[in-house]
């Protein structure tokens, strides 16, 4: 087997009573079941990234573990139809380390599980030079999906992580030989 891609999964909400933990923690759980990913987390929580975009240590080490991963997981809630604040400025406070790498979503809300939010970060990591793999995994009324140890019974979410596992190695073995044989022309 390759060495283990480095995965970064990048929990964005930062509201003080957040979901988020109860969703980040059963897809932790579920992808370090796999031994491709050598799993990081970067919770956006307790990572204090500027709003104004300054350089400081913090976004020096942030820009750091970009630079080494492999492949990005985004766990989102959604907001207004939109995703978090706090992942837009994650993801403006690089440039270069982004380039060439997939990125997979899970997403959580109400009616539309998320959905909304990842159709507008799908047209976000275009931009930065990224490739967002096809399946995603949504928890629609997120809250009900979940028992009180954190597990779920949501058959759909649970095969498209599988899904969407499987598409994110693919990627990241696919675009790191390319970025070692021939580095990305951004």
């Amino acid at each position: 087997m390759d060495t283990p891609l480095r995965l970064e999964v990048i929990v964005a909400s930062v509201r003080p009573e957040r979901f988020a933990p109860v969703v980040a923690d059963w897809f932790l759980r579920t992808v370090r079941a796999r031994p491709e990913f050598d799993v990081g987390v970067i919770d956006l929580a307790h990572t204090p990234l500027p709003v104004e975009l300054t350089d400081n240590e913090e976004t020096a080490a942030y820009r750091t573990r970009l630079r080494d991963a492999d492949a990005f997981v985004v766990v989102t809630s959604e907001y207004n139809h939109g995703y978090p604040a706090s992942l837009k400025t994650a993801f403006d406070t690089a440039k270069h380390e982004w380039r060439a790498k997939p990125i997979a979503f899970v997403s959580y809300g109400g009616l539309s599980g998320g959905l909304r939010a990842v159709e507008q970060l799908r047209q976000v990591v275009a931009e930065i030079h990224m490739v967002s793999v096809r399946e995603t995994v949504s928890f629609h009324q997120a809250k009900k999906r979940f028992d009180e140890t954190g597990d779920t019974r949501d058959g759909a979410a649970i095969d498209a992580a599988e899904r969407m596992l499987r598409q994110l190695a693919w990627w990241a073995r696919t675009l790191r030989a390319a970025r070692t044989a021939d580095p990305y022309p951004g």
